[in-house]
């Protein structure tokens, strides 16, 4: 324990009807952002606490860590133009939207996507940001403000596209960069927003989009100004059969032979969906530590296919989970990501294989090891105190045995309280500091004005 840990108020969070720790059925004391005890059954902690919380009411559970979203994509939520649709119609359609987002609505847009996050249990919000049009070049400072305004913690990575339609790519070209400028922003972002310490409340990673959407020399620069900065790398790839044609034509390449080539084989990365590797793809993915997000709620949505979790795991790459854009999963509920993922890996893998344990585990330790953090992710003394209590009180619930089983199997979806850093961000189920009704109202007003302006 730290100095000044020592002096912080400490907090009991005593009692919990479950948890998701080992020996801490009597709860937990936090000491300003960090968890410093665990207390087992029937003791008492081993230093006086100043306030005692209880949770007699309470399943806890670490904060979900999501790392793979598109917080501007809540304006477009269930959009007629590109429902039903698979993956690259799907982007073909909504590129004609987007390039119309104004600073104001993009604010909006990750405030929801955030406040949405946090409502679900969700303590740690990763963003992959690339669209950048004219208006929107400030968009990595923006949601970093969003982000310490609401309190939650932040790993947002700027993402990039650079080549265009014309250039044999698939987005337009007036929503691509060229890869100087591209450049020069991130080094400007890193420098200003990256906090590599532990404890961080913000950190930036470099994310150019896709094979689809950026130069190689962009993907090699990336990883070159990554190393200098110590920051992550973060891509889709391995998504949709369209893109193992696309690599196949554009590079002579698969996915995984592309990113080895552009210098991505490094345990500094992690990949969003990676659905379309073979045996021999997850086996070198292993080995180089690359880690996977896996984000069943929008592969199902998009029928883009099914990430295999288990084969990637045992190779030696960490899985984590994330939302994607909620224009693809037109929801930013992370525990909902977590039901899907262990209904859709059982479907694949079998009941007896994956478990509501395991769902948990990507949501929490393997979004954590995803993003090179080995300071959240779990209930333990040293980790930070990001928590999230959710309470069994609704009639979906009654008649549940296993707590923790119940929130996963009898799909819990909103958090009763949310700690992130040692201070509650959520009470009673409301996120604090924000009008939610007039939040809802302001941002549909700019979905709807998007809509109508094509």
């Amino acid at each position: 324990m730290s100095d000044a840990d020592a002096r912080a108020r400490r907090v009991w969070i005593r009692d919990p009807l479950a948890i998701l720790a080992e020996e801490a059925g009597g709860g937990i004391v936090v000491a300003g952002s960090r968890i410093v005890e665990r207390v087992a059954v029937g003791a008492q902690p081993a230093a006086p606490v100043d306030e005692t919380f209880d949770a007699s009411r309470h399943v806890v559970i670490p904060g979900l860590i999501n790392t793979h979203h598109h917080a501007f994509q809540t304006l477009t939520r269930a959009h007629p133009i590109a429902i039903n649709k698979p993956l690259f119609p799907w982007l073909k359609a909504l590129y004609t939207v987007w390039g119309r987002i104004t600073p104001e609505a993009f604010r909006l847009a990750t405030r929801v996507a955030y406040t949405e996050l946090l409502l679900s249990g969700c303590t740690t919000a990763g963003d992959h940001h690339y669209l950048f049009p004219k208006g929107l070049e400030q968009s990595v400072d923006i949601q970093v403000e969003e982000a310490r305004s609401l309190g939650i913690r932040a790993a947002i990575t700027r993402g990039s596209m650079s080549l265009s339609d014309r250039e044999g790519g698939l987005p337009p070209e007036t929503l691509t960069q060229d890869d100087d400028t591209i450049l020069a922003d991130c080094e400007r972002v890193l420098n200003l927003f990256h906090d590599p310490a532990p404890g961080a409340m913000v950190q930036v990673g470099l994310a150019p989009c896709s094979p689809f959407a950026v130069t190689k020399r962009l993907m090699r620069e990336s990883a070159a100004l990554a190393d200098r900065h110590g920051c992550r790398l973060h891509t889709h790839l391995g998504e949709t059969l369209d893109e193992d044609e696309f690599c196949l034509s554009m590079f002579g390449c698969r996915p995984v032979d592309y990113l080895e080539e552009v210098g991505w084989m490094s345990d500094r990365v992690w990949l969003a969906h990676g659905i379309h590797f073979n045996d021999a793809e997850v086996a070198r993915l292993g080995k180089a530590g690359v880690g996977v997000c896996h984000c069943p709620t929008s592969n199902m949505t998009l029928a883009s296919g099914q990430c295999r979790t288990c084969e990637l795991e045992a190779a030696g790459s960490p899985v984590g989970l994330g939302v994607d854009g909620s224009a693809s999963n037109d929801s930013s509920n992370l525990m909902e990501g977590v039901r899907h993922a262990l209904m859709l890996n059982r479907l694949t893998y079998g009941a007896e294989t994956v478990t509501h344990l395991d769902a948990l585990r990507w949501a929490t330790e393997g979004s954590a090891a995803c993003l090179g953090r080995s300071d959240i992710g779990r209930i333990e003394p040293g980790r930070e105190a990001d928590l999230a209590l959710f309470t069994l009180d609704e009639l979906r619930f009654s008649g549940a045995h296993d707590p923790l089983a119940a929130l996963v199997l009898c799909g819990a979806t909103r958090a009763d309280r949310v700690m992130v850093a040692g201070q509650w961000r959520v009470i009673d189920g409301q996120p604090l500091g924000v009008d939610a009704v007039r939040l809802r109202e302001d941002h549909s007003r700019l979905a709807k004005a998007l809509f109508g302006a094509g």
